[in-house]
């Protein structure tokens, strides 16, 4: 069991994503990790537009004091949210995993 953060791309995609994450999110789950999907990010306060700066302090707070791995979804290279992500999470010496499907046998 680990304590996991899924980072990957939402900007520009359909849904931002959030099925890719919330799949994944159950994936992991289900092995007994314990999960921080940014795609449940829910706003302390409502907001007209996404509050990305209470967004990511609430993710940074995660992957500096809770996470041992981060986990990057498919096409995370383009993302720059990623890639703040990504820098933390090495300079906090976590494990850093890419996503890969599974196989159907």
């Amino acid at each position: 069991m680990a304590r996991v953060y899924l980072a990957g791309p939402m900007t520009g995609l359909p849904e931002k994503n959030y099925p890719l994450f919330m799949e994944v999110a159950a994936e992991l789950r289900a092995e007994g990790h314990i999960v921080y999907n940014p795609a449940e990010f829910a706003p302390r306060r409502p907001a007209d537009a996404f509050p990305i700066r209470e967004a990511f302090s609430e993710y940074c707070k995660f992957i500096c004091e809770e996470a041992e791995e981060l986990v990057l979804l498919p096409d995370w290279e383009a993302s720059l949210g990623v890639s703040a992500e990504l820098a933390l999470a090495k300079n906090c010496g976590l494990r850093i995993t890419e996503y890969e499907r599974p196989t159907l046998t």
